[in-house]
């Protein structure tokens, strides 16, 4: 929320009406005061204070604002002055403080203002919300906070003024503060079926880093990932789960696969490990797949080790072509052996050729036949099985079940998280 003075002014004048008018003048104001135990709310003035009130407001069209504030100092002398002539005085004093950026004087003409009757509720606002603003643009955090506070403790639903606040308390290092703030912010537009607010997200998730609340910040990376999948907010959330105790080297060939996915392999020694790591899970046409991505990127086939990576493509192009040949040879000896791991491996490879009818039922079956040394890992392919064959329904299903510490619930989540 930035406001500068000149900003300020506009508000000021749009939210109270000030133009070039004359002031009305009248001679009724004793009457009324002595008819009514409040304040006038008449907006006329005595001709005493009319013609230099009239004059002020030439000199403030103007912008002679230091002649202008010679005269507003001189009517302070002037006593009885009526409830309206005091307003006006204060609103051309605030004129003349926007005008030349004096956010002091802007603040204490303020306070006089609202003291007053002549404003209604959201005219009030406006003003305290402006001058939360300022200050909050002057890094003056503590005072725009009060001001901020004043306007919340009238209307409790502002997100612009509930968002200052955040940032104020951001910026004075009270990160819990903030991050309630911020919460509140977030689950409002996701209430109201809107996008929450990139900056607020961003801010949440600095929050929760100052605050050492890992786990919090990951569920703001989640939600960072769904409503803007940038590749950066993908790839800090993907290699967190790497990071996480307990997590399985067997599942560094799945950490890969969204790495790909989210476009964040960016090294050539990571196309390389992928590549073998497919070839090694017996799924050539993968590390194919791995292996072209890395030259269609420019980033395999330089350098020094480019030779290197030619091998790697010829090799992962023979055994994929080989493969082809042997698939139904494959298919028959996963489904000879004891347990079903042979054949949740195999109707995978099947999905990846996009036999995806064939290769869902044989993983299927693998998983009922049971005996898997790795039931969750066998679930979460299976998972990303039904996702490759369109089947988004189904492999959200399937993802759902995927438990455990390993890794593989994590990456079950983050696939749930693609769009």
């Amino acid at each position: 929320m930035k406001k500068n003075l000149s900003l300020v002014l506009a508000s000021l004048v749009l939210a109270l009406g000030y133009n070039a008018l004359p002031f009305a003048v009248s001679t009724a104001y004793a009457e009324t005061e002595a008819a009514a135990p409040t304040p006038a709310k008449t907006e006329t003035v005595r001709p005493a204070m009319g013609k230099p009130l009239n004059e002020i407001q030439e000199l403030l069209a103007a912008k002679q604002y230091p002649q202008a504030l010679e005269k507003i100092n001189a009517l302070e002398s002037i006593e009885n002055k009526t409830p309206y002539e005091i307003f006006a005085i204060d609103r051309m004093r605030a004129v003349v403080a926007s005008g030349t950026n004096n956010t002091e004087l802007l603040a204490t003409s303020f306070e006089g203002m609202l003291k007053s009757n002549f404003l209604q509720e959201p005219e009030q606002l406006r003003l305290i919300e402006a001058m939360a603003g300022t200050y909050f643009n002057e890094k003056k955090y503590d005072l725009s906070k009060q001001w901020a506070l004043r306007y919340l403790a009238k209307d409790n639903t502002s997100q612009p003024v509930h968002s200052l606040m955040a940032r104020t308390m951001y910026l004075q290092n009270d990160f819990a503060g903030a991050t309630k703030e911020l919460k509140q912010l977030i689950a409002a537009d996701q209430d109201a079926k809107r996008t929450p607010n990139n900056d607020n997200l961003r801010l949440l998730g600095n929050s929760y880093q100052q605050l050492k609340d890992d786990a919090s910040y990951i569920g703001v990376l989640e939600l960072l990932v769904t409503y803007y999948p940038k590749k950066e907010y993908w790839g800090d959330l993907i290699y967190r789960v790497e990071r996480k105790p307990g997590f399985s080297d067997r599942l560094r060939l799945d950490l890969y696969r969204l790495l790909l996915k989210t476009n964040n392999i960016e090294d050539s020694s990571q196309f390389v490990e992928m590549a073998e790591l497919a070839l090694l899970a017996g799924l050539p046409l993968e590390a194919q797949q791995a292996v072209d991505a890395g030259y269609a990127a420019n980033i395999l086939g330089q350098g020094k080790d480019a030779a290197k990576h030619k091998q790697l493509r010829d090799k992962a192009n023979k055994q994929a072509a080989d493969d082809a040949k042997t698939l139904d040879a494959g298919e028959a000896a996963a489904k000879s052996s004891k347990n079903g791991t042979g054949m949740v491996n195999m109707g995978y490879n099947y999905v990846i050729r996009a036999q995806y009818d064939k290769g869902l039922a044989l993983m299927n079956e693998g998983i009922a036949k049971g005996g898997l040394k790795a039931p969750e890992e066998a679930k979460l392919h299976l998972g990303m099985a039904y996702l490759q064959s369109g089947d988004k329904t189904k492999a959200a299903e399937i993802f759902k079940t995927v438990q455990g510490n390993d890794g593989s619930a994590d990456i079950a989540r983050l696939w749930m998280l693609m769009k």
